[in-house]
């Protein structure tokens, strides 16, 4: 269950027995079937990029999906529907915070 106050969930391709989730590219498909649900909604080409609400990356070797808590408020069934994913794959969900990388000095 995810907290109110969560910004941020990830969903880890880590299953809760300690299994690499396959295939390897779960990630990438995940976040390219949410690529529709972003701030203003859809418009024309918003299936070439990944919604800034649900985003597929790579945390110390382990492929993740970060789903900004925006999602839930824009859009509850797809909120869900990657909530009911993690779930029925077994897969570990932890609420964090996404900090950008540092840039260069």
């Amino acid at each position: 269950m995810v907290a109110p106050s969560a910004k941020e969930v990830f969903i880890q391709g880590v299953t809760l027995s300690g299994k690499t989730f396959r295939p390897s590219d779960w990630a990438e498909r995940l976040a390219g079937v949410m690529s529709s649900f972003r701030p203003g909604g859809a418009h024309p080409g918003s299936h070439l990029s990944y919604s800034p609400w649900c985003i597929p990356t790579t945390l110390g070797g382990v492929k993740c999906v970060v789903v900004h808590r925006d999602l839930r408020e824009a859009e509850p069934m797809a909120w869900d529907f990657c909530m009911n994913f993690a779930r029925d794959n077994e897969l570990q969900v932890v609420e964090a915070c996404l900090m950008p990388d540092e840039r260069p000095r």
